[in-house]
Parts: structure tokens; C-alpha cells; sequence
């Protein structure tokens, strides 16, 4: 297995610029989350967990970035004139220790990310068996992303060609680990999109105030195709003995964290453009935990029972005609992630 594309060093140099420029955007998305939990919040009312999150993402992503900037320079100045082979030779060692430090902040990163989406999901969906086949395949991260690290690490090939360095059993792994991430992110990602899309039907024929959940779900979508693009792009750079894939994954790790901070300034610029509470509804304050109100006339409906409870909010829609008894008013609850 030959490598091909652009030289070893120049794509781990490239990677250097590409992952600033990602991370550059991660770390001003980051400020707008904050932003989105806190503007206008009283102490007591900021989601903590989420808040903890979007920090982890940021400092996990942090010291990839460092990582890696002392894995280039390691390779292009320390080691230089030392290092049997050259900077090629050293970035294609894989049982580098810096690589191994990339590749563990990497997975952590992953599953940090993936884990979110499961929990968003167990939490909409209110049930423990939507969540089981998700939950498996974010173990099977872990234990690839695992796998990866630990065959690595016991390379002993020397050659200047990282991808033959690699035959064999990394490369299963590896493969295998872009496998279960992506899954684990389109299908966490797509019934949460879904049940979101779902509810918001359900309540559309209801409301009379301006306000509807379709922004978020679009913005779910969008999060779920700019990660699994990425990763889809470094699988296929790797399959194929690309260098290419070296830039391709370290760009991964600010995008975990850009996926997630969009989808919480998206919700918030949806709040915001709420005019008017109501009763009826779902939250779209997926993190911030604020529940939408729409404004509801007494009116005479006729729909199946919907009912559900999240511990902090119930909402239900009876089975027969009759009068409706809601008014604006002002209530809390949450569909918290």
C-alpha cells in the first residue's frame, strides 16, 4: 500500500493551518453559545450541564490543536537532522507519541459529541428502547477509537510510508471506527430531527401566535451532514492511501464542537424571535430548557390523544371534541439535552 496525494510533511503542515482556520470559527461560535445560555438569564436558570459541555468541546479541541502544533514542530525542527529518514519518516511513524495524544483527544471529542446527540434523543423521545441501538454504537466508538489508539502505539514498521506502516490491523480498526461514528451520528442525529419534525405537526393546527421548531430541525440536519461529510471525506482519503487524510481528520475535532455550538445559537435566535408565550408546545430550548408558549383561543378540537411528561412539563391533547380552556399564560418546562 503506497501513499499517494501530497507529501507526508506538507499534509501534516497543511493540517496545522486548516485546523486554526476551523478552530478560529469554533472558538467565536463558542462565545455565541454563552452568550445564547446566559444573555438575559438569572443564575439558577442557566443549563449548567450544557454550559460544562460546550466547555469540555472547547478545551478538548484546544489541546488537540496544541497537540498537534507540537507534533509539526517535533517533526520539522527538533527532529529534523536527528531522526532516521527525515520529517517524512517521523510523520509516519505511528506509534508516535504525539499521535497517540491526538488520536486519544480525538476520540474523547467524539464521544463527548455522540454522547450529547444519544442523550438530546433519549430525552425527546422519553424512551430507553429509542435509544438502545445508538448507545450501542457509541460503545463501539469507544472501543474502536480504543483499538486505534493501542495498534498504533505497537507498530514497529519503519518505513517513510504511513500507510504501509499501517497494514493490517490499524487499518481495520480505523476503518471500522469511521464506520460506528458516523452511524452513531446520522441516526442519534436523524430521530432526534424526526421526533422534533413530529411534534411540530402535531402542534402546528394549534397555534395561533407566530413560532415554529422547523429552523431547529433544519439546523440538527445541517450539524449531522457538515460532520458526517468530513468524516466521510477522511474514511475515503484513508481507504485509499491519501495524505489527505492527515488534514482531513484533524479538522474533525473543532468541527464536533462547531456542529454542536450551531445548533444552540440556532435555538436561541429562534427564541428571540418569539413574540408571544403560549401552553401548548414543545420546547425548542432543547439546552437552555425554556419552553415556547403560543397564544391559544378557546376553540372546539377534535384530535387523538397525545400526552407526554418530561418531569418538568406535560402536554397533552385530548381525544374528543370539546372546548379548549387554554389562555396565555406563562409556564416553564423543558426537553433538556
Amino acid at each position: 500500500m503506497t501513499s499517494t496525494g501530497i507529501p507526508l510533511d506538507a499534509a501534516c503542515l497543511l493540517a496545522v493551518a486548516l485546523e486554526g482556520i476551523v478552530y478560529g470559527f469554533s472558538v467565536l461560535l463558542f462565545v455565541g453559545t454563552i452568550w445564547s445560555l446566559t444573555y438575559k438569564q438569572r443564575m439558577q436558570d442557566i443549563n449548567r450541564p450544557i454550559a460544562v459541555v460546550a466547555i469540555l468541546l472547547l478545551i478538548l479541541s484546544t489541546a488537540h490543536m496544541v497537540a498537534l502544533i507540537i507534533r509539526v514542530e517535533d517533526g520539522l525542527v527538533k527532529y529534523r537532522g536527528t531522526y532516521p529518514g527525515g520529517p517524512v519518516a517521523f510523520f509516519a511513524d505511528p506509534s508516535q507519541p504525539t499521535l497517540s495524544i491526538l488520536h486519544a483527544l480525538y476520540v474523547l471529542q467524539t464521544l463527548l459529541g455522540d454522547g450529547v446527540v444519544i442523550y438530546r434523543c433519549h430525552v425527546v423521545w422519553q424512551s430507553v428502547l429509542v435509544i438502545i441501538l445508538p448507545s450501542i454504537l457509541w460503545c463501539s466508538v469507544a472501543v474502536t477509537g480504543s483499538g486505534v489508539i493501542y495498534s498504533y502505539s505497537q507498530v514497529t514498521n519503519s518505513s517513510g510510508d504511513f500507510f504501509a506502516n499501517v497494514l493490517g490491523q490499524p487499518t481495520q480498526w480505523v476503518t471500522a471506527f469511521f464506520a460506528s461514528t458516523m452511524a452513531t451520528n446520522l441516526l442519534s442525529s436523524g430521530l432526534l430531527a424526526y421526533r422534533i419534525w413530529t411534534i411540530e405537526r402535531n402542534v402546528s393546527t394549534l397555534r395561533t401566535a407566530k413560532g415554529t421548531m422547523i429552523p431547529i430541525v433544519r439546523m440538527l440536519v445541517d450539524a449531522a451532514v457538515l460532520y458526517t461529510v468530513v468524516l466521510f471525506i477522511a474514511l475515503i482519503c484513508f481507504v485509499s492511501s491519501n495524505n489527505g487524510e492527515e488534514p482531513a481528520v484533524d479538522m474533525v475535532t473543532p468541527i464536533i464542537s462547531i456542529a454542536f455550538y450551531m445548533v444552540l445559537i440556532r435555538i436561541a435566535i429562534n427564541r428571540q424571535n418569539l413574540n408571544h408565550p403560549s401552553i401548548i408546545g414543545t420546547t425548542i430550548g432543547t439546552e437552555q430548557g425554556h419552553l415556547q408558549q403560543y397564544h391559544m383561543q378557546p376553540v372546539q378540537v377534535h384530535v387523538s390523544q397525545f400526552t407526554r411528561s418530561d418531569g418538568t412539563s406535560t402536554y397533552g391533547i385530548g381525544n374528543e371534541d370539546q372546548p379548549s380552556t387554554f389562555k396565555a399564560g406563562s409556564g416553564k418546562g423543558s426537553l433538556q439535552s
